[in-house]
């Protein structure tokens, strides 16, 4: 959907996400040469109802803040936190403020309230990727079969 000529995608509802709360998407995105992209995005909700975005990836080694469909905020949830490397970074302004990537920052994304979904700006995402949601709990099994001779 375009709003203003300016690519505009709903991402989830706005009820899906609590306040205080943040939910991780894996997303994809086309780049200015056409290619596809992982693009893994955080969306925050603040106890204000705020809805604020953040490319999921800690700027000192590229990884995503959360684990697996771990937590992004520090115990007393007053911060991001890398749950990797430990960085702290302030939710309103995406600074890191503590850790390995001090004095750097997340890489915010523009995000709009529309008819009651969140939705992001002026990125082109590919619609139905069919991608795993790499957030999701994965078991470490696998099922298989064996077929008798």
């Amino acid at each position: 959907m375009a709003q203003d000529g300016i690519e505009v995608f709903a991402i989830c509802a706005t009820d899906a996400i609590e306040r205080g709360g943040a939910r991780g998407f894996s997303l994809s995105r086309i780049d200015e040469a056409g290619e596809t992209r992982p693009f893994p995005l955080v969306v925050l909700r603040t106890f204000a109802n705020d809805y604020l975005g953040y490319v999921n990836r800690c700027p000192h080694d590229g990884v995503w803040l959360n684990i697996g469909a771990g937590e992004f905020f520090s115990p007393d949830r007053a911060f991001l936190k890398c749950g990797r490397h430990g960085a702290i970074f302030e939710i309103e302004s995406g600074a890191c403020l503590d850790g390995p990537c001090k004095g750097k920052g997340l890489e915010p994304v523009a995000l709009a309230v529309i008819d009651g979904d969140v939705c992001l700006c002026g990125v082109r995402l590919l619609e139905d990727s069919g991608m795993p949601d790499p957030f999701a709990d994965a078991e470490e099994t696998m099922d298989i079969m064996i077929h008798p001779d």
